[in-house]
């Protein structure tokens, strides 16, 4: 099933019951009084932010949601049942927005549940009009209709720690090193078209699909790329090492995060993964590390065919998110 992380359903609370004329019976004395019951109230909407990053390709088949509708009034001067709510499931991290009023919620916490449509009143039967001057009333209200809206649904990816760098930059393979997560990988550019999730030692780890030129404008699906690592508190930057250019590298993916939304993600802290050292000799890898040294940047050289150089860079990762 394709990953999806951005949906738009319609959803309409329940409409209230109506109000009803009844009257009160007795033994030898006809129509006693009024004695027609409210309607229920609509049920409501809400949605609940669960632990399942998947969950919204589910939803692409089925976007409409009701709440149900609330229950006639009753005799004797009971009211209808109250409709039935619903509740919608959306991932950890979900920014909804609701499109006709603007409102967001933001669900950042396992299990928080927040409502989003309220249900229609149940209508007022004829019992409530009783009153010294009226007492056989015959008016009833209907019930009133529930609010519904279009709900833009937007997951940003709660992770500990976000891996960028540009396409093919070996940020799948390391993942898969560091979590035994199973990327996808290959040997061509955006292998990756959405994100890998990994664990390391209770530490969430998200593998971002490569930033090119432009991404910060939505060139190369930026935007869809970028609000992903919007949520993390670590960025871990890959730059390949058989690349031509290493710090030219750096500085293209660096300026794209410096661009999207005022900078937000360029203020994030970040160090630098020196990707397939296997092929660069020690003393090329040295002098590289040196420069990027210079930017202040913790710099860190490893290749996933060395499990000591990963175990090393393990051992770094969980000591800088502690």
């Amino acid at each position: 099933m394709a990953f999806v992380d951005e949906l738009t359903i319609y959803v309409r609370a329940g409409r209230g019951g109506d109000g009803v004329v009844r009257w009160l019976h007795l033994k030898g004395k006809e129509f006693s009084g009024p004695a027609g019951g409210n309607g229920g109230d609509g049920g409501s909407v809400y949605l609940r932010a669960v632990r399942d990053n998947g969950l919204l390709a589910r939803y692409r088949g089925a976007k409409i949601f009701e709440a149900g509708d609330g229950g006639m009034g009753e005799s004797a001067g009971r009211d209808g049942a109250r409709g039935e709510d619903v509740i919608i499931d959306v991932p950890m991290g979900s920014l909804v927005r609701n499109r006709e009023t603007g409102e967001v919620f933001d669900l950042t916490e396992e299990g928080q549940q927040v409502m989003v449509l309220r249900g229609g009143r149940g209508g007022i039967g004829n019992e409530a009009f009783k009153s010294s001057v009226n007492r056989t009333p015959e008016q009833s209200t209907p019930g009133s209709r529930g609010e519904e809206a279009h709900l833009h649904i937007e997951l940003q990816l709660i992770a500990d720690c976000g891996i960028v760098g540009l396409p093919n930059a070996g940020k799948t393979s390391l993942l898969n090193a560091l979590t035994r997560a199973v990327g996808k990988v290959g040997a061509y550019p955006f292998t990756t078209l959405d994100p890998n999730l990994g664990v390391l030692f209770g530490f969430t780890l998200a593998d971002i699909p490569g930033l090119i030129e432009g991404a910060a404008e939505g060139k190369g699906l930026g935007f869809k790329f970028l609000r992903h690592i919007a949520r993390t508190r670590l960025l871990m930057h890959c730059v390949p090492l058989d690349s031509e250019d290493p710090i030219g590298d750096y500085k293209t993916v660096r300026a794209e995060l410096e661009r999207f939304e005022e900078g937000i993600l360029s203020q994030k802290p970040e160090f630098l993964v020196l990707t397939k050292s296997d092929t660069r000799e020690k003393g090329e890898i040295d002098k590289m590390a040196a420069e990027f040294k210079k930017m202040e940047k913790q710099v860190y050289a490893v290749s996933v065919l060395d499990d000591t150089l990963v175990k090393k860079l393990q051992d770094s990762i969980i000591s800088l998110l502690r």
